[in-house]
């Protein structure tokens, strides 16, 4: 009898946001920021470039993982982590992405098994690369512009001294989400996640 070895089954946390460091603290790098805290939790460096993406690859709770940023612009993403998804044999049920979300209040947190772009440019071209939009996806609120900012200038600015404490606690939110969706399954992860933090 031959036994063939088990391949991997790889689960990609992918985040989103511009890259660079004029964009680094923007409402729009929410998602960046949540792989950051990720990384420095786990005692993981993100110094493999792969994809377009800085990547780090781990075993976390008995998973192998990779976290990815990817480095294109925010409407090129999805060739980033389509590749990533391709040359890692990600199954679409075991990518989470996680990105900036306007129409959730700053500071909250929704995890979804699949849906819509919602208007966000990352997701429509995550969705067109992938040819699906059946992936989970983790989504944290940072409000809408007061009066008649443009959101396209707003995403662009940095959190105020009051949103970067709503935005602090999502972060540490996310990551008991995200450790939850890797050891447990999406639904448990969105019976976390989908609740308030008191609740």
């Amino acid at each position: 009898m031959i036994f063939r070895r088990r391949e991997k089954q790889w689960h990609l946390i992918a985040g989103l946001g511009n890259p660079g460091r004029a964009y680094r603290e923007n409402r729009h790098n929410v998602g960046f920021m949540c792989i950051d805290r990720l990384s420095d939790e786990w005692a993981l460096e993100l110094s493999k470039s792969q994809s377009k993406a800085l990547i780090t690859t781990a075993q976390k709770e008995g998973r192998d993982i990779i976290l990815a940023k990817p480095q294109t612009f925010m409407n090129n993403v999805g060739s980033s982590i389509a590749s990533l998804s391709r040359f890692y044999k990600v199954d679409p049920f075991d990518l989470l992405v996680v990105y900036d979300d306007l129409d959730l209040p700053t500071g909250e947190i929704r995890m979804r098994p699949f849906g819509g772009a919602g208007g966000h440019r990352g997701m429509r071209s995550i969705i067109q690369k992938l040819g699906t939009s059946d992936f989970p996806r983790l989504r944290i609120g940072i409000g809408r512009p007061q009066g008649r900012m443009d959101p396209a200038d707003y995403v662009l600015q940095d959190f105020d001294a009051d949103e970067a404490l709503l935005i602090d606690i999502a972060l540490r939110r996310s990551q008991e989400c995200i450790l939850r969706f890797l050891t447990e399954g999406i639904d448990a992860a969105m019976t976390l996640c989908n609740t308030g933090p008191d609740q």
